[in-house]
């Protein structure tokens, strides 16, 4: 009777020896649940390809955007300044739709806004001495303005106020303006926030978009921390030479432009940061870079060159309202809660990061030129 059941259990552990290796199948098939398929290049982080420092500093040094740009100040001197698409000036304001330029007036407000535009263009180039240079092109005309005889020397103390809302509810109001130069950026507002950003303003750091805005208003008028503050602005676009030209004579104060070899040294800066960035922490190809960044648009934030500004007619400076935090607005004076996309914060940040703790690794300054101390307060990121 025991015979007749070796042929049954045979049979058995056939069909389980078959099911076993269903199974095994249908694992590595991914057909079961949620496994995943067995694939080794889906599983395995790519490796990052190494990125010489020669190669960061090269790409840096192109601007993809200057053909372009040489064109639109091409047009512009020529006079070719009543359809530039994406650029706006006073123009573009209801005040000036009947602008003649064969009016007496009119021609010679031409004339300087085309002297002023090509003084500008053709100094356009790299030249990192030009740190050396900001002393005398930034603090003597200022130290002027307020009466004091010019001197070489730089300011004891600089603070840089940013306009994060990381700044509500620091109380650093006092501190900030315990600075001998407290620097503000694109008339942020202090009124209600002294308690936190301080109300004392020496120079206020502006893009030439804020005058755009400025110019729209009868006389000018852009001072909301008062008419004998004097404005540092770096110009976006070449046809703000209208606004800068039309406003500067308004202004009591100081309206002084950024050379710029200081605005293509901060590019360069900035670009390398970004690129660097790219390769390293998002782990994508520097042929992708251009693209994602739309390259010729590439630019640095106000705040940025703000405070390279403060490396050259400081002896030491302090960063107030750098940086972000998901419980924070954008700006500390508005309700906007998101980044613009108009800039690479998040490279930024690294430089500020090398400023504090690495100066000697920042690319295109040169190492006669001493960065002088740099301390981070309230600086989220």
């Amino acid at each position: 009777m025991k015979r007749p059941l070796r042929p049954l259990l045979s049979i058995l552990l056939l069909v389980v020896i078959a099911i076993t290796l269903s199974c095994r199948i249908a694992v590595r098939r991914g057909t079961i649940g949620s496994i995943q398929p067995e694939n080794d290049v889906a599983l395995v982080e790519k490796p990052v390809v190494p990125v010489s420092n020669t190669t960061l500093l090269k790409l840096a040094a192109i601007d993809i955007g200057e053909a372009q740009f040489q064109q639109e100040i091409e047009q512009l001197l020529e006079g070719s300044f009543g359809k530039q698409g994406r650029h706006r000036s006073f123009l573009s304001s209801g005040r000036f739709n009947h602008l003649d330029i064969r009016s007496p007036q009119s021609y010679r407000l031409w004339l300087d806004v085309r002297r002023n535009l090509h003084d500008w263009s053709r100094k356009k180039r790299f030249q990192p001495d030009i740190m050396s240079e900001l002393v005398n092109l930034v603090k003597l005309p200022i130290d002027r303005h307020n009466g004091f005889v010019g001197s070489e020397r730089r300011y004891s103390s600089c603070a840089v106020v940013g306009n994060s809302g990381i700044l509500l509810k620091s109380e650093y109001g006092q501190l900030i303006d315990s600075h001998e130069v407290v620097i503000r950026l694109n008339n942020a507002r202090t009124v209600s926030f002294e308690h936190d950003v301080g109300s004392k303003t020496s120079i206020s750091f502006v893009n030439s978009n804020i005058l755009l805005l400025c110019a729209r208003r009868e006389g000018c008028f852009c001072h909301p921390y008062g008419v004998t503050v004097p404005i540092v602005m770096y110009v976006c676009q070449g046809v703000h030479f209208w606004d800068y030209t039309v406003c500067s004579s308004s202004h009591k104060a100081p309206l002084l432009i950024t050379d710029p070899r200081f605005d293509v040294l901060c590019t360069r800066i900035v670009k390398y940061y970004s690129l660097k960035r790219f390769a390293e922490v998002i782990k994508k190809p520097l042929e992708e870079w251009d693209t994602a960044h739309d390259g010729s648009m590439f630019h640095y934030s106000s705040g940025m060159q703000a405070v390279v500004l403060a490396l050259g007619i400081c002896d030491k400076v302090s960063i107030f309202g750098f940086g972000k935090s998901t419980s924070a607005k954008h700006h500390y004076h508005t309700n906007q809660k998101a980044e613009l996309h108009l800039h690479d914060y998040e490279a930024e940040y690294d430089f500020y990061h090398d400023l504090v703790k690495r100066p000697e690794a920042i690319p295109f300054i040169l190492d006669k030129f001493k960065i002088p101390p740099v301390f981070p307060m309230r600086w989220a990121t």
